[in-house]
């Protein structure tokens, strides 16, 4: 619907409301694009298979993600910026000897959607019956409901073949996809009107960067409590594999219909807004991974860094050490670095102003982040008990200082 609103509605959901009201629910299966032409599911099937190959075969130093309650412990490649970077220049080098036309994929978008859904929805139905049958490791179970399972999924780290099914829907599908279409869509923009917008040029390359910090703190990703915690059924791998690549391009797609041409101050404010706040979103990240290698012997914005040692017992019953960061960002709220990430969303959708479509995605990562940092707490108090209470004393907002 996102993706019909966006190209057909001119971005309008009031059109989308008024459509619906004038011919009822019959009017969603008369726009949705079939799923069974031939090629969008080549694009698809290439660009699976060459991430497949990318993140099997490129050189990259071992990396051991956190241990599990069961006490198994994750192992990667940390390839993940090598695979992002060889993705961008293969792309480049394609489209620069006419193999493809990268602003194609504007018009076959709402085919490729279609077809990542069937694929997605099959997919996880399958890791449901793996999960069941054949699971990669002891983190694994049912909730003995079989909607339950295939929602939640039944396994935390699948892998299929050596491939860890994590890594690649979440990473090297979904958040490479963005990359790759937001540049798509820019080529696009180039096609449609001879040149690129400055809303355009501004709202990629912040996307570019945040995206490019992301692969490159990747290790860092795999650490965190989504991905400990989220096991591999529809919740996870349909959001990465189909709301992703739609919601988190939505703005970058409305653009491209939508050029803003800004002047020098307002796009060199945005730029700033953009790359501070992704900046701070990732001083946050590095000050917590720092805080961890050295076992909390470290200062952090010039003080010995604050800290609960909170005990824990995994499920076999073995009693660990954590140790609670309480300064620095981590200081300011237990979740603050969700802010600067909004932050950097609205940066990137606000050169078109006034519409609200591109401002769909901030919206949608509020409603997340602030669910996920209810979510956090809640299960950080259930496995560290009084010792999470202590630290809520010391940090007592969640999320805003002084007001969540």
């Amino acid at each position: 619907m996102v993706w019909h609103t966006n190209y057909a509605l001119n971005g309008s959901f009031v059109a989308l409301a008024k459509e619906l009201g004038e011919h009822g629910p019959s009017y969603m299966g008369s726009i949705w694009p079939s799923p069974w032409s031939t090629r969008p599911w080549v694009i698809i099937g290439t660009f699976m298979v060459w991430e497949l190959l990318l993140q099997k075969t490129v050189p990259g130093k071992p990396f051991n993600a956190t241990m599990t309650t069961m006490g198994n412990v994750p192992t990667y490649t940390a390839n993940g910026i090598q695979c992002y970077l060889l993705t961008l220049c293969t792309l480049a080098c394609l489209a620069s000897i006419g193999v493809i036309t990268p602003g194609l994929l504007y018009h076959l978008m709402g085919e490729l959607l279609s077809c990542m859904n069937v694929f997605a929805l099959i997919f996880c139905l399958l890791l449901t019956i793996k999960g069941y049958l054949a699971p990669s490791s002891t983190d694994a179970g049912t909730t003995g409901s079989l909607i339950l399972d295939y929602y939640w999924g039944t396994e935390l780290y699948p892998r299929v073949c050596g491939w860890d099914v994590k890594l690649f829907t979440n990473c090297r599908f979904g958040m490479m996809f963005w990359a790759i279409g937001i540049v798509c869509f820019a080529h696009a923009q180039y096609i449609d009107i001879g040149y690129i917008a400055t809303s355009m040029l501004i709202s990629v390359a912040l996307q570019l960067i945040y995206i490019t910090k992301f692969f490159w703190w990747e290790t860092g990703y795999l650490c965190s409590m989504d991905i400990q915690h989220d096991r591999s059924g529809y919740y996870l791998c349909w959001g990465c594999l189909v709301w992703l690549p739609c919601i988190y391009t939505s703005q970058t797609y409305y653009m491209v219909k939508h050029p803003v041409n800004l002047g020098l101050l307002p796009s060199a404010g945005i730029l700033l807004l953009g790359i501070l706040s992704i900046w701070a979103n990732y001083d946050a990240d590095r000050q917590r991974q720092d805080f961890r290698a050295s076992d909390g012997k470290i200062r952090i914005w010039g003080t010995v860094a604050k800290c609960i040692w909170a005990k824990y017992k995994t499920a076999e019953g073995t009693e660990r050490v954590s140790c609670l960061l309480a300064s620095g960002w981590w200081g300011l709220a237990r979740h603050f670095h969700y802010v600067p990430e909004v932050a950097a969303s609205i940066a990137w959708s606000v050169p078109v102003f006034p519409d609200f479509m591109p401002y769909m995605y901030s919206v949608y990562l509020a409603i997340l982040l602030l669910d996920r940092a209810w979510r956090d707490d809640d299960r950080c108090h259930s496995k560290y008990g009084r010792y999470w209470e202590q630290y809520c004393e010391l940090v007592p907002y969640k999320v805003i200082p002084g007001l969540v």
